[in-house]
């Protein structure tokens, strides 16, 4: 069997903040090397999922096989793989970076870098990759390439002649950059004689095929006849298909050394093949299975419940699948005297959970309930024992609690330097600490020269602010209220970074003195009570008014902090009295009154799904 050599193979990602252009730069690249016909190609052509299209944004991370013959005449083979740029997608960007040994780190040439540019060139740094900075967007009548070229020199250490002047849309100088990949981006590394291993850096579900994994090998070589053993699991499986992407799936007779495609193992069981495991030849299995890449924890939690509760079963078969395709979601069984039965997921950030939840409603056709979003904490006992929470009716009683710890994130801001005190404002207002701030290079500081520091302040100069801040203040709102203090300009991103003590309490809602636990949140004590009078008062008109008064109160333990009540409805039972005798009218009212606290005793309230999600538009401004 003749396979391309590993000398001609590069493999290379796209990586760049959101909306800088990379899905189009990918449909050039196709368009160039011939990858897809001029007549069949559309716009952001991998991003193949409906979300994707409505939306704009890349979610999944896409393969593509493109032949190239560079100016030498030498034919290479490239493996692009185009990522998505938002931050709830980063683990997306982490699997592509273990399967290439280049990345294109593209900039848009009228934003300059924005704060996920910075965190997608570190996760690059930390793989060892061969990094090519690309500005984008140069025909725009905005662009401004001689800044943005300044702040990567500063930014990143690149030389001047290192960076390389597209536009993607147009074309031009993109030829240009397929000739600085073969030259720059190092063929693939690793043994063609060696056992196979080869790592799975994705998955998809066919109910044809079975499991179909994503997988780019190391060492050795893959042919479509042999059986395949997945290391971590223990799972050996037929080989019912190998094959690349060009961009649709294309069967071949095998993979060698180097190159990226997939394979058909005909597994039915969606658990028994992981993102980051290894695939071996069962035959002449390797000793080792290779380091994969690191998982990501779920920061944000929340329930899933299906509106009609004989759905559960489909709920969990979903669930079950869409993990395969996207292993940062986890799930867990959970109940709820509100809304019966369903389950506690864990996701990246809120538009993880918002694609997720979209995606289970299209693609299984569920109508599904979501309950507000919180974070892990860490609860010391009195006993010194340490629970995990991720719910609030897990919440252990006050009294038997030593220490609560939550989640904080470094957070990150780029931002023009005249919305420093708003941005301030904000950040300090959800108890964030300052770390440092840093300009970036402008036009007047780079012509200035010697005349003056390039760290100086100027007119249009944009400031990187750094803040440590705890997770659970920055998840629901933090993002629209940057965008609204500094007129859409800021670009924000996080990660992970401690855990710390923190005086925290359950807020607990009773609707009609019954306790609603998908209701209840985990609050600072400082904020508690502006938080329950908040819930309450959104809650008093979100529920329907029934035929006795419904009393709606936050509580912390048994000490009620807030009430509000949903009035009752009146009917006018004295319509029929036209003059005559008052005793007549005093008793009717006082019967009325008596059916009223008969009502009360037994009388159940039904809180509909929008009261669910009050806990998400409380305004905390």
């Amino acid at each position: 069997m003749e396979w391309m050599d590993k000398s001609r193979i590069r493999n290379f990602c796209i990586i760049a903040h959101i909306d800088h252009g990379k899905s189009t730069l990918a449909d050039r690249l196709m368009q160039f090397t011939g990858a897809v016909e001029d007549r069949d190609l559309t716009e952001q052509h991998l991003d193949t999922m409906e979300l994707e299209r409505e939306r704009g944004i890349t979610i999944k991370a896409q393969a593509v096989r493109l032949s190239y013959t560079a100016r030498d005449g030498r034919g290479y083979e490239l493996n692009l793989i185009d990522t998505p740029g938002h931050v709830d997608f980063t683990y997306e960007v982490s699997r592509s970076l273990a399967a290439c040994e280049g990345a294109l780190l593209l900039i848009d040439a009228t934003q300059g870098i924005q704060a996920q540019t910075m965190a997608n060139i570190y996760l690059a740094m930390e793989h060892d990759l061969s990094i090519i900075p690309v500005i984008n967007k140069i025909d725009l009548p905005g662009a401004e390439p001689e800044r943005v070229a300044g702040e990567i020199e500063q930014s990143f250490g690149f030389a001047p002649q290192d960076i390389q002047y597209i536009s993607a849309k147009t074309g031009k100088g993109v030829l240009d950059l397929l000739e600085t990949v073969v030259e720059l981006v190092e063929p693939p590394r690793g043994d063609p004689s060696a056992p196979l291993r080869a790592l799975i850096f994705d998955s998809r579900y066919d109910p044809y095929k079975g499991v179909v994994a994503y997988l780019r090998v190391v060492d050795g070589e893959m042919k479509g006849t042999e059986r395949a053993m997945l290391m971590s699991a223990g799972v050996t499986a037929d080989v019912l298909e190998a094959g690349f992407f060009s961009p649709a799936p294309e069967k071949s007779a095998g993979l060698a050394t180097g190159q990226v495609g997939y394979l058909a193992t005909g597994l039915k069981n969606v658990r028994d093949c992981r993102v980051g495991d290894t695939l071996t030849s069962s035959r002449l299995p390797a000793t080792a299975p290779l380091a994969g890449y690191r998982p990501l924890k779920p920061m944000v939690f929340s329930g899933l419940y299906p509106a009609d509760g004989k759905a559960y079963p489909e709920l969990r078969d979903a669930l079950d699948k869409l993990q395969l395709n996207d292993p940062a979601l986890v799930f867990e069984p959970e109940s709820s005297t509100a809304l019966g039965f369903g389950f506690r997921c864990g996701f990246l950030g809120l538009l993880h959970m918002d694609i997720v939840q979209e995606r289970l409603e299209r693609e299984y056709d569920l109508s599904l309930i979501a309950t507000a979003p919180g974070v892990n904490y860490r609860v010391t006992l009195t006993d010194q024992s340490v629970v995990e929470v991720d719910n609030p009716s897990r919440m252990p009683p006050a009294q038997t609690i030593a220490e609560v710890r939550e989640p904080w994130v470094e957070l990150s801001i780029i931002a023009p330097s005249r919305f420093i005190g708003p941005v301030m404002d904000l950040v300090t207002g959800r108890r964030g600490e300052y770390r440092k701030m840093e300009y970036l290079p402008t036009r007047s500081s780079m012509s200035a020269g010697a005349n003056g520091p390039a760290d100086a302040p100027a007119n249009d100069a944009r400031v990187h602010l750094e803040y440590l801040a705890p997770l659970s203040e920055i998840l629901v709102d933090f993002h629209d209220q940057l965008k609204a203090r500094t007129q859409g300009y800021a670009s924000m991103d996080y990660s992970l970074v401690d855990d710390r003590p923190a005086d925290l309490v359950k807020l607990e809602v009773l609707v009609n003195q019954e306790p609603v636990d998908a209701l209840s949140i985990i609050t600072h004590r400082g904020d508690a009570q502006s938080q329950g009078r908040k819930l309450a008062r959104k809650l008093r008109e979100l529920i329907p008014r029934q035929m006795f008064e419904v009393p709606i109160q936050a509580a912390i333990g048994n000490k009620v902090i807030a009430r509000e009540t949903v009035r009752a409805l009146r009917k006018n039972v004295l319509a029929k009295c036209y003059g005559g005798d008052v005793t007549r009218k005093r008793k009717l009212l006082e019967q009325q009154a008596e059916g009223k606290k008969r009502l009360k005793k037994i009388g159940r309230v039904d809180v509909p799904q929008e009261a669910f999600l009050a806990v998400l538009k409380i305004d905390r401004e």
